[in-house]
């Protein structure tokens, strides 16, 4: 069974100015999307499937459809603030969806096979792909709670518009995940890459492994975010900025040992769109990448 992309898209883009997502930034108009995609088919992915919001539902479409319907299967499923378990009541302060381990689990219904998470704003490089497609080659239902998740050198994805946030990985001597703690305010120094807490700097090696986001799941997945997300939300219905994250339920899983999740180093550059201030350097990126023969002038014909 080929795995599925799905692609969190849900964001309006508040910081960026606008729908980050269907930027065009590649020398033929491409999004960002159109060569996670891209590289996703040529790993031998066969369907994708968006988490949008209604609001931009038509904005989607009208981008990828008639390029990608006959290269592709696609699926829509939608995120929104309303989604919440039956007897509960939204309260009017909440004015954004409840995390990316929500966003995850409004897709169970659309997904039946291993699949691969990633964020629609971010380049992974055809690397990523590659790995979580050869890790679910010959995938059986007798593996139902192997995950994986590809692991980045921290030092392939740092900014140079100042201090990022990153989830610090662990990994036992198997290559299996232990933990993801959140380091904030990392940033290259002439010291090295540092970051702080608590006012305090402390150094991390070049090498650290971190998430980016990048998680391959089967669809017990959608089981164990139900059931964690019920107890989320009942707990922070009230509260107006509470998320419920993928990386706090993958914690969960590992320290009941419900679940193991293998860590795929990848020595891909990472790249995103944060901010506004990012996109030349991703336009940049993308077309050194062009010009190395990487990706052709025309992703779709």
């Amino acid at each position: 069974m080929k795995p599925t992309l799905l692609i969190l898209a849900a964001g309006i883009g508040s910081r960026y100015g606008g729908l980050k997502q269907l930027d065009r930034i590649g020398p033929s108009g491409e999004t960002i999307v159109d060569y996670s995609i891209y590289d996703a088919i040529r790993a031998g992915f066969d369907k994708v499937v968006f988490i949008i919001k209604e609001a931009i539902e038509q904005d989607f479409r009208e981008a990828f459809f008639h390029k990608l319907k006959d290269q592709v299967a696609i699926g829509y499923v939608m995120q929104e603030i309303r989604n919440v378990p039956a007897g509960l009541t939204v309260p009017p302060a909440r004015q954004k969806p409840w995390g990316t381990g929500h966003a995850v689990l409004m897709a169970a219904g659309a997904i039946n096979g291993p699949f691969a998470v990633i964020n629609s704003d971010d380049f992974y490089g055809r690397g990523a792909y590659e790995a979580v497609a050869r890790y679910y080659d010959g995938w059986t239902p007798d593996r139902e709670n192997d995950y994986c998740m590809v692991g980045y050198n921290v030092s392939n994805t740092l900014s140079a518009y100042g201090a990022v946030s990153r989830g610090v990985c662990t990994a036992d001597s198997r290559g299996f995940l232990q933990d993801v703690v959140e380091r904030t305010h990392i940033e290259r120094t002439g010291g090295g890459i540092r970051y702080a807490v608590n006012g305090t700097d402390h150094p991390l090696a070049d090498d650290t492994i971190v998430s980016m986001n990048f998680w391959g799941f089967t669809p017990s997945f959608f089981g164990q975010l139900e059931r964690g997300f019920d107890q989320f939300i009942r707990k922070n219905i009230h509260e107006s900025k509470a998320e419920y994250y993928i990386p706090t339920e993958v914690n969960n899983l590992i320290n009941n040992k419900i679940a193991t999740v293998r860590v795929l180093p990848c020595s891909e550059q990472w790249f995103g769109m944060t901010y506004r201030e990012d996109r030349e350097i991703v336009v940049d990126s993308i077309r050194g990448l062009v010009k190395k023969g990487i990706y052709p002038e025309k992703l779709w014909r």
